[in-house]
């Protein structure tokens, strides 16, 4: 998929766009499944006045706003933290949440066992590698799904009570990461109705209303 995100705001004197590629690797590969690029112009003249890293940008952005969503919205006292996932978003959600807040218990659950594996390996702090989805949720407080799926890989039977998900992955109308049972019995929170109607397949496939 290509993705393109253009922005004005006349109160910034700002005109830029982002173009990000999403590519599921089948096989382990050293290239990222998102890549991106922004480049910014000149309002006045449409002028190209730079070219920015858009991978480094959109990781950092992502978890900065899961960050913002769980600090508002995640249980008093929560102690334990669950990765569905083990790519670049795995890695910025990681750094931010554990600068952020203080968790007793990380784990972490990826389809190729071997990338959660060298996950845990690469990031400074102890890390838990699950073998199923189930046995990394069971219990935990936060749970961030940043996989690339098609199809549900987080059930609602697994869900501690009140716990906070920051649903990232499933950003286009055909991918999901959170079945029916979890959609319909969750508190959503959107940044934008009409994106999350028209993006969200978690949402669409799911027929919740917002």
């Amino acid at each position: 998929f290509l993705g393109v995100m253009p922005a004005y705001s006349a109160a910034d004197d700002a005109l830029t766009t982002k173009l990000v590629t999403f590519y599921e690797h089948k096989k382990d590969s050293s290239v990222p499944s998102h890549q991106a690029t922004i480049l910014l112009f000149d309002p006045r003249n449409g002028s190209l006045k730079a070219v920015l890293d858009g991978s480094v940008i959109t990781a950092k952005r992502t978890a900065a706003v899961s960050a913002i969503a769980t600090k508002l919205l995640m249980p008093p006292f929560a102690e334990v933290l669950c990765i569905l996932g083990a790519g670049v978003q795995a890695y910025s959600h990681y750094d931010i949440f554990t600068e952020l807040f203080t968790f007793k218990e990380v784990r972490i659950w990826n389809r190729t066992k071997e990338k959660a594996v060298k996950f845990a390996n690469s990031v400074n702090g102890p890390v838990q590698v699950c073998s199923s989805a189930q046995e990394a949720v069971t219990g935990a407080d936060v749970i961030i799904t940043v996989t690339m799926a098609t199809t549900p890989i987080l059930s609602g039977d697994w869900v501690k009570p009140g716990a906070h998900i920051n649903a990232v992955g499933a950003s286009r109308p055909d991918w999901r990461e959170l079945d029916d049972e979890l959609m319909k019995n969750s508190i959503l929170f959107v940044d934008s109705r009409e994106a999350a109607l028209t993006e969200s397949g978690d949402v669409i496939l799911s027929g919740v209303r917002l």
